[in-house]
Formats: structure tokens, sequence, C-alpha cells
């Protein structure tokens, strides 16, 4: 078939100024609450966009792992590409792609690393395979074989043997702090509901209505 072919109607439900909380991260906690509810297979999947050091953009999906009124919190390797990225511009935006809800939401603002004690606690939160991968692998960077990285696990996961893991040095947090929030809700006949959330100089939430 034709790319160009494939469509659908959305018809899950409009979305409305007056069904909209004041507030973007109650509004955002409320539909990702629903997205887990509704057995989505990576509710809290997000593709991560960035700019790179060579000015290019990319992206990426990563796990959301915490939300509150400070923003949104995910982790990864500190020298893996997306760290880099974010060491060259500390900018980002989060697009949450609950396609099953015909719902999206988009996240933009400034990013900076988490404290120590808050990556510490993570990390000991985590399956202990997910530590002992945290170890071995050296994110992003090349290497020869999968035989090569099973190499690497079976090396951290002799020396650490029953004992406890603790996080890597070059393993933590980031948290998104964002300015701007839009909620997209699939609508009929391509007249999708779209609101943004901008961040105003005295601390509010200015809500606008977009066109879809």
């Amino acid at each position: 078939m034709r790319f160009s072919e494939h469509r659908r109607s959305y018809t899950l439900g409009g979305l409305r100024r007056k069904d909209l909380a004041a507030d973007p991260v109650a509004q955002f906690i409320s539909w990702q609450e629903q997205a887990i509810a509704a057995g989505l297979a990576d509710p809290t999947a997000c593709a991560l966009a960035t700019r790179e050091a060579n000015d290019t953009l990319r992206q990426r999906m990563v796990l959301m792992k915490g939300v509150d009124e400070r923003g949104l919190v995910f982790y990864t390797n500190y020298g893996s590409g997306k760290a880099t990225a974010l060491d060259a511009c500390a900018e980002a935006s989060m697009l949450f792609p609950w396609n099953e809800l015909d719902r999206q939401v988009s996240v933009t603002g400034a990013v900076a690393r988490v404290s120590e004690a808050e990556s510490d606690d993570y990390f000991a939160s985590r399956p202990r395979d997910s530590q002992l991968g945290a170890w071995a692998s050296a994110q992003s960077q090349a290497i020869d074989s999968r035989e090569a990285l099973l190499a690497q696990l079976a090396e951290v996961t002799a020396r650490f043997g029953e004992g406890e893991i603790p996080r890597p040095p070059h393993w933590g947090g980031y948290r998104l702090v964002p300015t701007a929030w839009e909620f997209w809700q699939g609508g009929e006949s391509r007249l999708h509901d779209r609101f943004r959330y901008a961040l105003t100089d005295d601390g509010a939430w200015l809500i606008t209505r977009l066109q879809p």
C-alpha cells in the first residue's frame, strides 16, 4: 500500500478548556495515570529531543521516572549521547505519544542533573540486573560484538558477587524543568484539540487554545 493512504479517524473524545486543570503538572499526572490504567505497553516512555554539540538535532526514547512541581525526571549514563548533548545545550523537549488514547503531551524546558542523593535512591530501587547493566555498559560507545558486551557484564557480576551494588559515578538522573506544555487530543475531521500552557514572567501558567 502507499503510505500516503494510511489514515484513521480520531474519535476518542474531545478536550475542552473547562476540563483542564489550572496547573499543567496536575493535568499531566491525570493523563499519565489514565495511560497506565489503559494498559499501554510503555505508558511512561517519551521521545527526548536534544540539540547536539555540532548543532544538529536528535531524538531517542527514554522512560520518565518521576514528575512533580519541579519537573520530569529520567536517568541515564552521564557519558551517553543524550548526556553529552545536554552538556552542550541544557535545553530539551519530551514528547509522550499515547497513540492508543489519541493523545500526546509535549514538554519543553531547561534540563539539569538531579542531586546525587536522588540518583542514589532511585538506583537502589532498580532490579539487580539493571544495576549490573548500568556498570557493564559504556552507553553510546562502540563495541565489537554482543559477546564483548556480555563479557563486560560477566566481569561486573563477578566483581560485586552477592554484595550490594553502589550507583556508578557515571550514572544518574536529569530533571527537565518545564517552561511550556502542550496537551493534544485527537478530534474528528482532523479538528484536534490543542492547549498550550506557557510560563509567564510572574510564574503563572497562561493557557491558550491552538488551532489544529
